[in-house]
């Protein structure tokens, strides 16, 4: 069933905006109030925001225990707040018979605050540590000094967080100002209100008319007009006056052209250069006609960058001089993509701040077109649209069905109605030659990922021991097309490609890194260097000669499924079927060389497949407890988590620490005490995580992901077999399981980036 929407004005002045989407699992409320700090008096600076804060407190009806904060977080939801310039925007994601009591909450903690001189006390001491963290934060800062280069004497050059010494809460003005502030703009006239979920239109107006009533009626407020921004003081920021309204949409579609590095593109001649090391473009700044925005450009050490600027003023020209209509076109396609890829949360927010998914309408190009007017050009560059990606299409590729082959397995936990479909291709890679290869293939594959980005499709394609493995998820068609062309590239890759090129990935703090080479790790393997060598593609089809593949697919329809057989037609590889499960005996320390000087571990204590359900079950009680003495009472270091996770298709126990000062045997030592002391089961958190196993309750890449780990462990994977089993589960399972566990023989392994503390481990050598 498609979207539909419903756009309604109630008595009070509310926009009160709906949108039924039957294929979501999850349901949103975003409420955007018209009025941010530039609306408040400048003598108190932080006003706006340290109201934001005081609504979280709790009210008469529903008292901080019972808030919207504690209410959505105990259902595993989102919740959240922003004070912008000109808006003030509070939303929220929860189950969908969880909006009404969400919305209850919401509504009633913005029309009826409790503003206690107690509780503002409280909180001024909460945002005035947020002020000495947002000062030093270095990017805070260069954002911070940029709008104050651009705009002095504009208030976006102003200090709008507030602190201890701009919140004079003593001074009776303040006050008067604090209270004025929420009834000048906290009532119906200034609010729109956007709800989203697979409830009906009518469900959904019921609950906003029932709760949106709350608000005092009233009228839209004259914002004042903000004065003249100045010419900008770098080639990449940007500054627009009296542009139409529109002007955001317009940038939108801009940005959609400056971000896309296809050939005949701005950005594509920078990387066809090789001078691009990364990109973003974003709005800073929108209101009365005004519009002030940047680029983030970071290019390579041998670019030139005025060559840079000027081919960026040939782009913008040609831009200029090209058919609008046919960007807009493409500029709906992408943004329907973006749609259906968008969550609840997402789509409520869209809705709220009046930027629909949509191609400009005619006001819209009007905007577009002022907007270029006023950017820099040149002649320079050689440009060309290019065709309309195919990415974005909704059909199925043309080509005769075929059936699926044996190799495949079709999951059938993930509906085909949820319009996501997730395919899994593993191959087993024996070849000595994979690590090298395998950068040639990333290579290949990087400019099609970087087009699936912008049409919301995931693409992955990682390696772990000798198996290299394609991930694609997304709408079925485009993760139909994206497979397609990505599996053409890894036969014959472009030439470019067989040249030499050792990238250095970002550097990641080492809890993170550790994280990432655990599948090698439980495979038994460390990441293997691949020093730079002469490849050819013959010796990549000697390889594909002596792979071996298998898969699963999720979430496609039977015509999906047909149009999927043919696909897999040019797979390489020969057919086969998932290989052993990992395992080990004892203990294995493994010692992984990460950057960073910080202590970091991570433990796995791998269960067999019988034990997944009361292994969940543990890793959910002891959450708590780990948290709690680790990282809140030892203060052990910031990054401290415990959960069950599947690798490789082996699930178990992870415990992750990174410490400055505690090294990893004395955290092992911590860990090894607090299971000795043992969980005790309780009934309301069984069910609770059985109740996360609905298929309905789980995000659909988690229930793909669920599912293509269990067929790695060669088990039948059905979500209601697993949640009967956790509800089965018993005190005495948990207590032989942690027996197990604290057993000497246990297979633990450790991942650390420090030696083996003592003999007791094996370690591990390659």
């Amino acid at each position: 069933m498609p979207e539909t929407t419903r756009h309604l004005t109630l008595a009070n002045g509310l926009q009160l905006t709906l949108r039924h989407a039957p294929r979501l699992k999850r349901s949103a409320a975003a409420l955007r109030v018209h009025a941010g700090s530039h609306d408040a008096l400048k003598k108190w600076p932080g006003l706006a925001h340290f109201l934001e804060h005081l609504f979280f407190l709790g009210t008469n009806r529903f008292p901080l225990e019972d808030g919207l904060m504690r209410y959505v977080q105990a259902l595993g939801g989102q919740v959240n707040a922003s004070t912008r310039e000109r808006a003030t925007d509070f939303f929220f994601e929860v189950p969908p018979n969880a909006l009404n009591g969400g919305l209850e909450r919401l509504c009633q903690m913005l029309a009826a605050p409790d503003l206690g001189i107690e509780r503002q006390r409280r909180e001024r001491e909460v945002i005035h540590a947020e002020f000495i963290a947002w000062s030093r934060n270095p990017q805070a800062q260069q954002q911070f000094a940029l709008l104050q280069s651009v705009s002095p004497g504009h208030p976006l050059g102003g200090f709008q967080a507030g602190n201890r010494y701009t919140l004079a809460l003593q001074d009776p003005a303040f006050q008067q100002a604090l209270v004025g502030f929420h009834q000048r703009f906290y009532q119906g006239g200034q609010i729109t209100l956007s709800l989203c979920g697979p409830q009906s239109l009518d469900d959904l107006e019921q609950l906003g008319r029932q709760h949106a009533e709350l608000f005092a009626a009233g009228e839209r407020v004259p914002q004042i007009p903000p004065p003249p921004l100045p010419a900008t003081p770098t080639p990449l920021v940007f500054s627009h006056e009296h542009l139409p309204s529109g002007a955001e949409r317009a940038l939108e579609l801009l940005i959609a052209c400056l971000d896309d590095s296809r050939p005949g593109t701005w950005l594509g001649a920078l990387r066809e250069r090789g001078w691009v090391q990364g990109f973003k473009a974003e709005k800073l700044y929108a209101h009365a006609g005004q519009l002030l925005w940047q680029l983030d450009l970071k290019l390579s050490t041998g670019a030139c960058l005025d060559d840079a600027y000027t081919l960026l003023h040939g782009w913008f020209g040609f831009i200029r001089q090209a058919d609008l209509e046919q960007l807009n076109q493409e500029f709906g396609l992408l943004l329907r993509s973006r749609e259906h890829a968008a969550s609840a949360l997402e789509l409520a927010c869209r809705d709220s701040s009046g930027q629909p998914f949509a191609k400009l309408d005619a006001q819209g190009l009007q905007a577009l077109r002022a907007l270029l007017d006023g950017l820099p050009r040149s002649d320079q560059g050689q440009w060309q649209l290019p065709p309309v990606e195919p990415l974005l299409m909704a059909d199925l590729p043309h080509a005769s069905t075929q059936p699926v082959p044996a190799a495949l397995k079709i999951c059938d936990q993930l509906p085909a109605a949820r319009q996501y479909a997730a395919l899994y291709l593993r191959w087993h890679v024996p070849s000595p030659l994979r690590h090298h290869l395998h950068g040639v293939l990333e290579q290949a594959l990087a400019p099609l990922q970087e087009r699936c980005a912008r049409a919301s499709v995931q693409l992955q394609f990682t390696t772990a021991g000798e198996y290299w493995q394609l991930r694609c998820t997304g709408q079925p068609a485009a993760v139909l097309h994206a497979v397609e062309q990505a599996l053409a590239l890894v036969v014959k890759p472009p030439a470019s490609c067989w040249q030499p090129c050792t990238p250095q990935p970002p550097a990641l703090i080492p809890i993170r890194a550790l994280l990432k080479q655990l599948p090698d790790a439980v495979l038994g393997t460390l990441p293997a260097a691949a020093p730079a060598c002469t490849l050819q593609q013959d010796q990549l089809d000697h390889l594909w000669q002596q792979s071996h593949w298998q898969g699963l697919a999720a979430g496609f329809d039977n015509g999906a499924l047909n149009t999927l057989g043919n696909v897999l037609q040019h797979c390489p590889g020969q057919g086969g079927q998932p290989g052993s499960v990992p395992s080990w005996a004892n203990h294995r320390w493994q010692h992984a060389a990460v950057s960073g000087s910080e202590h970091a571990l991570l433990l796995f204590c791998p269960l067999a497949a019988a034990q997944e359900a009361p292994g969940r079950l543990l890793a959910q009680l002891l959450q708590g407890p780990i948290y709690q003495r680790l990282r809140v009472e030892l203060q052990l270091g910031y990054a401290v988590f415990s959960a069950f996770r599947q690798v490789e298709g082996v699930g178990g126990l992870l415990f992750g620490v990174q410490s400055p000062h505690t090294s990893q045997a004395q955290v092992l030592d911590h860990l090894r005490t607090l299971l000795g002391q043992g969980v005790t089961l309780d009934p309301a958190a069984r069910q609770a995580l059985a109740e996360q196993f609905d298929e309905a309750a789980m995000a659909n890449a988690d229930v793909a992901e669920w599912a293509w780990q269990t067929h790695l462990a060669t088990q039948p994977g059905r979500l209601d077999t697993l949640r009967t089993a956790i509800l089965n589960t018993r005190q005495s399972d948990l207590d032989q399981l942690l027996g197990n566990l604290l057993d000497a023989g246990a297979s633990w392994l450790c991942l650390a980036n420090a030696a083996a503390p003592d003999t007791s481990w094996q370690v591990a050598r390659h």
